[in-house]
């Protein structure tokens, strides 16, 4: 009994890490060679007069605080499940404003030669998600020889909510852009204690996808995430059109209307309501809080910060997936009919050339060229983001276009959805019950040892591995990642040569 006592005990010691803020245990992952640190602290708890703050250092703790559990989702309705996007995908955990607290996964706490790190930024447009769903775990990842660190921050009016008041008593004069500060927290957070868990703080790149892919390009721009990491991965993400929602004179605006709107119009009223209340009236008001310029995290629009060559200058893998709005009911919906207007009023005098590469005579026809116009857009808008992006950028930029469904018989509807590449580089195929074959596993090797080498250095290029060209401004090609992994246009010519055409008068390819 003493020798199982002492076996335990000098278990825990070896997954006890210093952290500035105070000793943390870890517990061993499903695989015991790797040590998870589920919840701990990386600011303090928003609460009180710190709703609507910027994030605040975590106060010290005496003792060996526990890592086991993953902490409260941020404030935000749990749907549960909401198709495409089943349990796996979304955040299940109570809800809570003090849910400012990351996951770390590593292979080697005490090593001579530091892990590279990458550090996950859930999606969910600002106002859902979560680090903790079965998608994101780490551990894979982990076991391929980097640390992995995933996330929450604030969402929705809780992350993003601005007001005069708010930025009166703030001492950069800025509000809104809570969760984007949350990020920041986290990622200097992680450059002040991942060596004590065997990353290396110089290796740390970012991943996200949707809202996180946006906050990736939002942190490029921004000068508070300056050195704090060095490469970053888009996922459904980046493209021409600038991701902030204006000014924070237009947010200040939003915010006072909806504090007028439910009659607690001054600060004091406001940090008076519950959080449960506050998300509730901003679902009822059908508003959308996002970014803003607020002359603090961020000094202009992206576009803008690029084209001065005043960006986070990071090597970036940016992508997307074939099925990107098949959640939507209207995907591949309308009539011949309803297309073809929808194509003149939008395409206008070239129109009848994108009726002529677009056809739709049929219903079958119709509605694969809607899936494939819509696919077509977004891959020149990404090819034409790189392109612009080479004009002041010194780093490489890669490309791709992800087209394998994940298999799924009773909703072969949804495709390539938005998401379904997560999985596969995740490389958490099996917390999903699908009836996968050998090409679904060959995939996920694949997308995984692409992202790992990415992480490692910089470059996705590795033994092995099918050859990835980083962009050529004078070469449209994307990286086909599916079923066939090898590059390929970004468009055909003729359709390429329709495109410049319009981005002509049309720039942001809206």
């Amino acid at each position: 009994m003493v020798l199982v006592l002492s076996s335990l005990s000098a278990f825990a010691q070896n997954r006890t890490v210093r952290t500035e803020s105070g000793l943390v245990q870890g517990i061993p992952a499903n695989d015991a060679k790797i040590s998870a640190f589920l919840g701990i602290p990386y600011a303090a708890p928003p609460l009180g007069d710190l709703r609507w703050r910027e994030p605040q250092s975590v106060p010290a703790w005496s003792g060996i605080r526990k890592a086991d559990h993953f902490s409260a989702s941020c404030i935000q309705h749990i749907s549960g499940e909401r198709l495409p996007w089943t349990r796996e995908f979304l955040a299940q955990l109570p809800i809570s404003e003090d849910c400012l607290y990351l996951n770390v996964w590593t292979p080697e706490i005490k090593t001579k030669e530091p892990k590279a790190v990458l550090l996950w930024i859930h999606g969910g447009g600002f106002v859902e998600g979560a680090a903790s769903p079965a998608m994101y775990n780490g551990e894979q990842l982990a076991r391929m020889g980097i640390v992995v660190v995933s996330i929450n921050y604030r969402l929705g009016i809780m992350g993003f909510f601005a007001h005069p008041e708010l930025t009166q008593e703030s001492a950069h004069h800025a509000s809104g852009n809570y969760g984007l500060l949350d990020i920041v927290a986290a990622l200097q957070w992680t450059q002040k204690n991942i060596r004590a868990f065997g990353g290396d703080p110089a290796r740390v790149t970012i991943a996200g996808q949707s809202a996180g892919g946006t906050a990736e390009e939002l942190l490029t721009a921004s000068p508070l995430a300056k050195g704090l990491f060095r490469a970053a991965i888009i996922e459904s993400g980046a493209t021409l059109s600038d991701p902030t929602g204006g000014s924070l004179a237009e947010a200040e605006q939003q915010g006072t209307q909806f504090a007028v709107s439910i009659k607690k119009p001054t600060l004091k009223e406001l940090r008076g309501l519950s959080a449960e209340d506050l998300q509730t009236l901003e679902r009822n008001a059908h508003l959308r809080f996002g970014a803003d310029v607020d002359g603090w995290f961020l000094s202009e629009g992206v576009p803008a910060v690029f084209a001065a060559g005043r960006q986070n200058d990071v090597v970036t893998i940016d992508g997307m997936v074939a099925d990107e709005g098949s959640s939507s009911k209207s995907y591949g919906a309308l009539t011949p009919e309803e297309f073809q207007k929808q194509v003149r009023k939008t395409y206008q005098s070239l129109a009848d050339e994108f009726l002529s590469l677009y056809p739709s005579s049929t219903q079958a026809e119709c509605t694969e060229s809607q899936k494939q116009l819509e696919r077509d857009r977004r891959l020149v808008s990404m090819y034409l983001w790189g392109v612009k992006r080479a004009g002041t950028s010194k780093t490489s930029f890669y490309t791709y276009y992800f087209d394998h469904a994940l298999p799924w018989p009773e909703h072969p509807e949804f495709g390539a959805f938005h998401s379904a590449e997560i999985p596969y580089w995740t490389r958490n195929l099996k917390a999903l019950d699908r009836p996968y074959t050998p090409v679904d596993w060959a995939i996920s090797d694949t997308l995984s040892s692409y992202w790992a080498n990415f992480v490692k250095t910089g470059n996705p290029n590795g033994k092995g591995l099918p050859a990835w060209p980083a962009l050529e401004p004078a070469e449209p090609v994307t990286m086909e990642l599916g079923d066939r992994v090898a590059p390929q246009p970004v468009v055909s010519p003729e359709k390429f040569k329709l495109w410049m055409e319009y981005q002509k008068v049309n720039p942001q390819l809206e």
